[in-house]
């Protein structure tokens, strides 16, 4: 299945109102950080090296703005190149948004998704098995975390009272307890665009996408912008034990972000973060349609708490990182035979838009089959290297 990519469909709905940051693979440079205007999209690399010395300014939004770049070309022209089926690699087309910060994420932040990773884990990563205990369990657990703060006193009392019922699972205790699930998502720089193939591990059977907000936080620890994110999962993976977290969630191409980043400035900002709505496409080759949505005023821990819990005297990322806020969406819709729920297919088309951020898509790879990762830290610094030259 094909598809295309256009302003239009990828801009935020303000369009471009904000300030958005990208980068681009520009043919015998390499990658390069991106500014997207009106007048199309600029490289200011000589300003800013990497994405990360742009957000660890004390204001990045009027940095960028200040330094007029070299125009790469129309964003149009570059969209249309940065789709990965349809791609002319002598040609300018989008990568990932962030470049040398470690990619993290938090799991378990809403409470739909948090008892779905119980149902995976009663399951042992069975989708046959899900459904009989999502009917059994899931209205229980569910509708006792309804409003409940993490860390609280009343969450502290609802986990002994589940221990008492044989409720409790280790799920619960990063959803409700005092301390945040995070970890880390992939390694630096093996991130995709938009318009890239994304990797599944061929050994799944029960996998999806989930639609993120990811902040961008600089190396002190302060917010600085979001983009979007897909955190490919691997349901029956995660589901046969929690620490084969690192190979449900880390296969080439299983890490997604953008479009671009849209830095902090007096159009956006972390208020609009806490009130964004989150929006999921999912069209396969089958003829499969599936539509989802995670409304970031519903996640358990508040962002900045969630960042607070990432960075800071106990953990430092010179580098700055990017933080996968967790995903309300858990998708339990049939897509095969009843009972068996969703999982992906080969082709599938993932969208994930909000409003304010933009609309990142990609198609469905096996991770064996996804392009190989291969511009590390050691080209990104030869090829810097190479431009001051």
């Amino acid at each position: 299945m094909t598809f295309t990519l256009a302003p239009e469909t990828t801009l935020p709905a303000d369009g471009l109102t904000g300030t958005l940051v990208g980068r681009v693979q520009r043919p015998g440079l390499g990658p390069s950080v991106a500014a997207i205007r009106d007048g199309g999209v600029f490289d200011v690399t000589a300003a800013f090296p990497t994405t990360a010395d742009l957000f660890d300014l004390a204001d990045p939004a009027s940095a960028v703005a200040a330094i007029p770049g070299e125009r790469i070309g129309d964003l149009a022209a570059i969209l249309a190149n940065s789709v990965e089926t349809a791609r002319d690699p002598a040609r300018p087309y989008l990568l990932s948004p962030i470049d040398v910060q470690a990619v993290k994420a938090a799991g378990v932040t809403f409470a739909v998704s948090m008892v779905e990773r119980v149902i995976e884990e009663q399951a042992k990563g069975d989708p046959a098995r899900a459904s009989a205990i999502r009917a059994e369990i899931g209205d229980i657990i569910g509708g006792e975390l309804k409003g409940l703060k993490p860390g609280s006193p009343e969450a502290a009392a609802l986990k002994k009272h589940l221990q008492q019922r044989g409720l409790w699972s280790q799920y619960l205790e990063v959803g409700i307890g005092p301390d945040a699930e995070v970890f880390t998502k992939a390694p630096v720089l093996s991130s995709v665009g938009t318009g890239a193939d994304v990797g599944i591990h061929p050994i799944s059977t029960w996998n999806n996408p989930e639609p993120e907000v990811v902040l961008v936080i600089s190396s002190a620890g302060r917010i600085v912008g979001a983009t979007l994110g897909n955190d490919v999962n691997l349901r029956d993976v995660e589901g046969r034990s929690a620490l084969l977290l690192g190979k449900a969630k880390d296969n080439n191409a299983s890490a997604a972000l953008g479009p671009f980043v849209r830095l902090f400035d007096g159009s956006f900002g972390i208020g609009h973060v806490r009130r964004m709505k989150v929006q999921l496409k999912v069209t396969g080759e089958d003829g499969f349609v599936m539509d989802g949505r995670s409304d970031m005023a519903a996640i358990s821990r508040d962002v900045e708490d969630l960042a607070k819990q990432a960075i800071g005297p106990h953990h430092q990322y010179p580098d700055g990182l990017v933080l996968y806020c967790g995903t309300l969406f858990a998708p339990i819709q049939d897509r095969d035979a009843p009972g068996q729920g969703f999982t992906h297919k080969v082709g599938d088309i993932v969208t994930i838009a909000s409003d304010e951020l933009g609309a990142l898509t990609n198609r469905v790879r096996l991770s064996t089959e996804c392009a190989p990762w291969t511009g590390g830290i050691r080209a990104l610094m030869a090829s810097l290297t190479a431009r001051r030259a």
